[in-house]
């Protein structure tokens, strides 16, 4: 089975990644470092900001998570958009909060609704940009007014889990992706999300940390499980940071590959809106669950988000070329099918 439905990295984890996992090994008797404070220190100098403004979890998913047992609970709501993260309507419900979705707006986040749908009870905001699984991205503009109309009392989590695609985008596309760093300090209810998951290829380790305001981070932090991020996952994303060789060839490929698959597809009728991620949503404009069953059929997994609110459309991971071949001539069947 090819499975292109978790938007994993096609290339695998970095080359210096496995080899400082392996080295870590041999320290595997000792618990690993609470705080990640080695990682912090080297992303904060990425970042240019301070360790204190760094929060190093199990995950992106793990920060949300531990976000929403701070902030949320019985009598208290978030809000967010219909057709986004699958996690989002979950992690709500895990705490015994109540989850407010806004319909999409041309296939993204409507921030305006958003903001209007903010009420006494509301303590979150999840906001995904760009988009998971539409792939589409909020402008920056539209980010700083939507900002700048939130109350402090009202926490608003930037999940940027696929930032070193955006902003390789942005760059071919000459628009600005985001000014994160900027508004952590003008903002001190924004927390921002990112992961080692994606472009870095190490989405088996669980790495993922948060960019925020010391004060708010700090209360965050007292719901973070101990020693949640291994020795050999801390090693594993210091070493990755360090590989620029290896990120650029996965972006390249994703971008190269994106246009090529987004103009076949786009070619079959497939209306494909374009993608500032390592996936292409695709609307089938009918019922996508048949076509995503004759695809697994054929030896292809993507994802039906179905669950998400969006039953006519499939979720496909950007491959590598002999990949996204093989899901190509797999898809012609099954699109091309009766029924």
């Amino acid at each position: 089975m090819l499975r292109l439905s978790l938007n994993e990295n096609p290339l695998g984890p970095s080359p210096l990644a496995v080899e400082a996992m392996q080295r870590a090994l041999s320290a595997s008797h000792l618990y690993p470092d609470h705080e990640a404070n080695p990682l912090r220190e080297r992303l904060a100098g990425f970042y240019r900001i301070q360790p204190q403004d760094i929060l190093v979890t199990d995950g992106s998913t793990a920060g949300l998570e531990i976000i929403a047992r701070t902030v949320l609970g019985p009598g208290r709501n978030a809000v967010t958009s219909a057709g986004s993260f699958i996690e989002y309507p979950i992690i709500t419900k895990s705490v015994g909060a109540q989850l407010i979705e806004v319909p999409l707006k041309n296939d993204g986040f409507d921030l305006d609704a958003v903001a209007q749908a903010i009420n006494p009870d509301t303590r979150l905001i999840f906001f995904a940009n760009p988009n998971n699984p539409t792939g589409t991205l909020t402008p920056v503009e539209e980010t700083e007014r939507f900002l700048r109309k939130v109350p402090e009392s009202v926490i608003v989590i930037l999940d940027e889990a696929y930032f070193e695609f955006a902003e390789y985008f942005a760059a071919r596309r000459g628009v600005p992706y985001t000014r994160a760093l900027e508004w952590i300090r003008e903002y001190p209810n924004l927390l921002v999300l990112r992961t080692f998951s994606k472009v870095h290829g190490l989405a088996g380790l669980r790495v993922g940390y948060c960019l925020g305001p010391h004060p708010l981070l700090e209360r965050v932090a007292e719901m973070k499980r101990m020693f949640c991020v291994s020795q050999p996952a801390q090693a594993a994303a210091l070493a990755a940071l360090e590989d620029d060789a290896h990120i650029q060839r996965t972006l390249q490929n994703n971008a190269e590959q994106a246009q090529w698959l987004t103009e076949q597809l786009t070619g079959l009728g497939v209306r494909v809106p374009p993608t500032w991620t390592n996936f292409l949503y695709c609307d089938l404009q009918r019922e996508a669950g048949p076509v995503a069953k004759r695809l697994a059929a054929e030896g292809i997994q993507v994802l039906q988000p179905g669950a998400w609110g969006l039953p006519h459309a499939v979720r496909v991971t950007i491959g590598t070329a002999e990949q996204n071949q093989a899901f190509l001539a797999a898809f012609r069947k099954a699109w091309q099918a009766p029924g």
